[in-house]
């Protein structure tokens, strides 16, 4: 049985940006930046100049994706 690391909105995104520092840690990201607003979060990931604002469901996806493609 799978055992879920966030249950709402908001542990989602901490989830999320706890992936985040893991792939900067990887070096599989040249950056991550967070925009946090009152009522929710935006990631740019490489860096804000190149890429689109990601939800925390968009961010949580890529970010488990590249951390699990790297076997670490």
């Amino acid at each position: 049985m799978n055992v879920y690391k966030f249950h709402d909105e908001y542990t989602l995104a901490e989830t999320a940006d706890k992936l985040g520092k893991k792939a900067l840690e990887l070096h599989l990201i040249p950056s991550f930046v967070v925009r946090y607003f009152p009522d929710s979060r935006q990631y740019y990931i490489p860096n804000e100049q190149e890429s689109q604002p990601l939800t925390p469901e968009q961010a949580y996806m890529h970010l488990k994706k590249l951390v699990e493609a790297s076997g670490k």
